[in-house]
C-alpha cells in the first residue's frame, strides 16, 4: 500500500487546478490527498489547518504574488521547510532565480507541464524533502548525542557519570524515567542509577513492580536479567516494523522482563565494555528508557540515540573503573610501603633488646662458665631460650601479618574438640608462665560439632593469652572461659592488668597499634591484629572491653560450622 501524501494547489485558474489534480491522481508510484485554493489568503488558511507534504504555488495570484505568499508561509506558518514548486506562465530565468533564492524546491513553466513532468517533479520534491528532513534530524541527533556524551564524560566518578547519564537521556528522549541496571557476577544485578529520585528508594536488587512504576499495585522481588528490546515503530519506512530483539545486540540467555515492565513502554540497550582485546565485549549492564504516562511507540531514531549514548556511557564507565583501579593500586602500594617501613622499624627496635640480652648471656657463659655454678649457668641459658623464643615469635607474627596484608592465609577447617584443644594450650602456657600468674580454665555449655583451623585458632589463643599475661605485670589471675552454644562457640580471656585507655581502644586491632600506657613493656602491636584476622577467616567476631587499672576482657565468637563461602580452594 502506497503512502498517502497531502498536496495543496494554490492557483487562481480552476482549469489548471483540474489538470494538475488529474495528472497527479494518475501517478502509479504515489497516492495523494489534494486540497485546492484560488487565492493567497485561502491558501494561507489551508496551510494553517493541514500539514502539507508539497505545495504547488502559482506565481501570479489575484491578491499577492507567489513570492510574497511564499515569504509569509515561511514566516508565519512553517517552522520547518515544506517543499514548494512554483508555477509560472513565463519561463524567464529571472523569476527562476528569485524562486530558488527564496527557498523554493523547484519551479515549472505552465505551458511545459505534462503528466509525466508534473508527477516526476512532485515525487522528486517529496523525496528531496524527506532526505533533507532526515539529514536535519540526523545532524540534530548527533549534536544532542555529542552534547550528552560531553556531559557524561566530564567526570571520572562512576556515580556521578551514571546520574548524569540518566538525567541527560531523560531530557534527550523526553521520557518518564531512565535507569541504569548493572549485572553482577553472583546475582541477577541491581539498579545503580535512576533519573527519578523517588525510584532510588527501591532497594537495590529489588524487583520493580507496577506500583513503583505508577501503574497500580505490584509485587516486589528480585529484578531478573532483561531479555528483549520492546517492539517499536519506525518513523519513516514501515510504522509496524519492530526494532530487533535485544539478544541480536549482544544479550542472550537472559530471563524475560515481561513480568516486571510493560514491554511496550520500555526501550532497552546493552552497555558493553571492551574486553581486553577480546572481540566479544563484556556486558556491564543495561540502559533503560521507560514511558508510563500515556501510550508511546518508540521510534527507530530513539533506539539509535539510546544505543549511541550507551556507547559513550560505556567509554566513560571504563575510564572511571580504570581510574578507580589505578587509585586502588596506588593506595595499596602506599599502604604496603608504609607497612614495610613499620616492619623494618619494629624489627630493628624489637630485635635489638633481646639480641643484646642473648649476646650478653652467651658471652658470659663462654668466658666464665668455669666460675659459674650450675644454677647461674641455667639462668643464663634460660635468658637465651626466652629471648630466642620471643624473637622467633616476632618473626612468625611478621610473616603472618604480611600474609594478611598481601593475601588471606589458607583456611583449612577440620573437626576439633575445643575442650581438649584449649586445655592443651593452657597447659603449655602454664609451663612457661611461672608462678606469678594463675591461669583459670572454665567451660560452659556444649562445644561439640565445631569446625576450625587449628593453626589459626592457636594464633588467636596465643596472642590473646600472651597479651593478658604481659600486660598484667604484677601477676594475678587470667581467666579463660569457653562457652558452647547451639550454633557458635564463644570464649573470652579476662585479665586484671593495667587496662587500656578508652581513646586507644578503637585502633588496637590495627597492625602496630599499642595503648599509650604500656610504658616499657615490650611489644609490637601485632597481637590483636593477628587475632582479628584469624577470627574473620572463621567468619566470627572479636570485641574488647577494658578499663584502666581494672583489666581487659577480649571476647571471640566463632560459628561452629563456618560458612562455605569462607572455605579456601585448598580446604574443599
Amino acid at each position: 500500500m502506497l503512502d498517502i501524501r497531502t498536496l495543496l494547489i494554490i492557483d487562481d485558474c480552476a482549469a489548471d487546478r483540474k489538470i494538475y489534480r488529474r495528472y497527479l491522481l494518475k501517478d502509479p508510484h504515489q497516492s495523494y490527498q489534494i486540497f485546492e485554493a484560488d487565492c493567497a489568503e485561502e491558501g494561507l488558511a489551508l496551510c494553517q489547518k493541514i500539514r502539507c507534504d508539497v505545495i504547488l504555488l502559482d506565481f501570479c495570484l489575484p491578491d499577492m504574488s507567489g513570492l510574497e505568499l511564499f515569504d509569509r508561509m515561511q514566516q508565519e506558518i512553517f517552522k520547518t521547510s515544506v517543499p514548494v514548486i512554483m508555477l509560472t506562465g513565463r519561463g524567464d530565468e529571472e523569476i527562476a532565480v528569485q524562486v530558488m533564492k527564496r527557498g523554493a524546491l523547484d519551479y515549472l513553466v505552465k505551458h511545459n507541464v505534462t503528466q509525466d513532468v508534473l508527477q516526476l517533479a512532485v515525487r522528486n520534491a517529496i523525496k528531496q524533502s524527506c532526505l533533507q528532513a532526515q539529514l536535519h534530524k540526523t545532524q540534530e541527533r548527533q549534536r544532542l548525542i555529542a552534547t550528552t556524551a560531553l556531559r557524561i564524560r566530564q567526570s571520572l566518578n562512576l556515580e556521578q557519570i551514571l546520574n548524569t547519564a540518566v538525567a541527560e537521556v531523560q531530557q534527550l528522549l523526553k521520557c518518564d524515567r531512565v535507569i541504569v541496571y548493572q549485572f553482577a557476577p553472583d546475582t541477577d544485578g541491581k539498579i545503580v542509577a535512576s533519573s527519578v529520585e523517588s525510584f532510588r528508594t527501591v532497594a537495590l536488587g529489588d524487583r520493580v513492580g507496577a506500583e513503583e512504576q505508577g501503574a497500580g499495585t505490584g509485587s516486589r522481588g528480585k529484578i531478573p536479567l532483561l531479555s528483549t528490546l520492546p517492539h517499536t515503530r519506525s518513523p519513516i519506512s514501515n510504522p509496524q516494523s519492530p526494532i530487533p530483539y535485544i539478544y541480536e545486540l549482544g544479550l542472550c540467555n537472559c530471563v524475560s522482563l515481561k513480568e516486571q515492565f510493560n514491554t511496550q513502554a520500555n526501550l532497552v540497550v546493552p552497555i558493553n565494555l571492551s574486553n581486553n582485546g577480546n572481540p566479544t565485549p563484556k556486558l556491564w549492564g543495561l540502559l533503560i528508557a521507560h514511558q508510563n504516562s500515556g501510550e508511546r511507540y518508540w521510534q527507530t531514531d530513539d533506539a539509535q540515540m539510546l544505543n549511541e549514548v550507551s556507547v559513550q556511557l560505556a567509554i566513560a564507565i571504563q575510564q572511571a573503573e580504570l581510574l578507580a583501579q589505578t587509585q586502588a593500586a596506588l593506595t595499596k602500594e602506599k599502604q604496603l610501603n608504609t607497612f614495610k617501613s613499620q616492619i623494618i622499624a619494629t624489627v630493628s627496635h624489637e630485635y635489638r633488646t633481646p639480641l643484646t640480652s642473648i649476646l650478653a648471656a652467651a658471652s658470659t657463659l663462654a668466658k666464665h662458665s668455669q666460675q659459674l655454678d650450675e644454677s647461674k649457668q641455667e639462668r643464663f641459658l634460660g635468658i637465651i631460650e626466652q629471648k630466642a623464643r620471643y624473637m622467633s615469635k616476632l618473626v612468625d607474627d611478621m610473616m603472618l601479618v604480611n600474609q594478611f596484608e598481601l593475601e588471606k592465609p589458607k583456611f583449612k577447617p577440620i573437626p576439633l574438640d575445643l575442650v581438649q584443644f584449649f586445655a592443651d594450650l593452657i597447659e603449655q602456657e602454664r609451663e612457661i608462665t611461672g608462678d606469678r600468674h594463675e591461669l583459670i580454665f572454665q567451660i560452659t555449655g556444649h562445644t561439640q560439632g565445631f569446625w576450625g583451623d587449628r593453626g589459626l585458632l592457636q594464633q588467636i589463643f596465643i596472642n590473646l593469652m600472651s597479651n593478658a599475661i604481659k600486660y598484667s605485670p604484677d601477676g594475678g589471675t587470667v581467666e579463660f572461659h569457653l562457652i558452647g552454644k547451639e550454633s557458635e562457640a564463644i570464649f573470652y580471656i579476662r585479665d586484671r592488668g593495667i587496662g587500656i585507655p578508652i581513646r586507644d581502644q578503637e585502633n588496637l586491632f590495627q597492625s602496630f597499634s599499642r595503648a599509650s600506657n604500656v610504658d616499657t613493656i615490650p611489644g609490637t602491636g601485632l597481637g590483636l591484629a593477628i587475632a582479628k584476622g584469624c577470627v574473620e577467616l572463621h567468619g566470627g567476631d572479636i570485641t574488647l572491653s577494658s578499663e584502666v587499672g581494672e583489666g581487659t576482657k577480649v571476647t571471640v565468637s566463632l560459628p561452629k560450622i563456618c560458612p562455605m563461602s569462607q572455605l579456601s580452594p585448598s580446604s574443599t
